[in-house]
Order: C-alpha cells, then structure tokens, then sequence
C-alpha cells in the first residue's frame, strides 16, 4: 500500500470532502493539522511546488493536489492504481 500524506484544517470543508474519501476507500493516511502552524504550511507549500490550497495530498512523496484533484483520480478510475 502507498504512503498517503493530507496536509488539513479543522473546519476546511475540502479537507473533510478528501478525508471523507480517503475513509470510505479504508485508505490510511497520515495527516497534518496545520491550523495556525505557518512553519508546517511553510512546508507544505514548498513540499506543494508553492500550491497554498488545503488539502494537499501526497502519494508517496509525490503531490497529486487537493480535494478536486483526489476526487478526479477516483471518478476517472486512476486513484486505486495510485494507491496500490
């Protein structure tokens, strides 16, 4: 199984959306409260290529973007071959 990363906050509706998801697949995943942290969202944006947007999502160390991007994955059938 891949290492998945989620750089979130709390209340973001995004990153509920994407965890949401990432659940109901029984995918584990590490996650980042960044709320109020500019240290590890400093980290997250360079980790990003300078994206801001929460979530962001890595997949083995590679980012593949944020809420709508995951979903894309998975709606265009290429998210399990990711994960796996």
């Amino acid at each position: 199984m891949s290492k998945v990363e989620i750089y979130t906050w709390q209340y973001c509706p995004f990153c509920i959306r994407a965890k949401s998801l990432l659940k109901k697949k029984n995918i584990n995943f590490k996650e980042y409260k960044i709320d109020g942290d500019e240290d590890s969202r400093a980290l997250m944006t360079e980790r990003a290529d300078g994206r801001k947007t929460l979530p962001q999502i890595f997949i083995d160390n590679v980012g593949i973007g944020g809420c709508d991007e995951l979903y894309t994955l998975e709606n265009e059938n290429k998210l399990d071959a990711l994960l796996n």
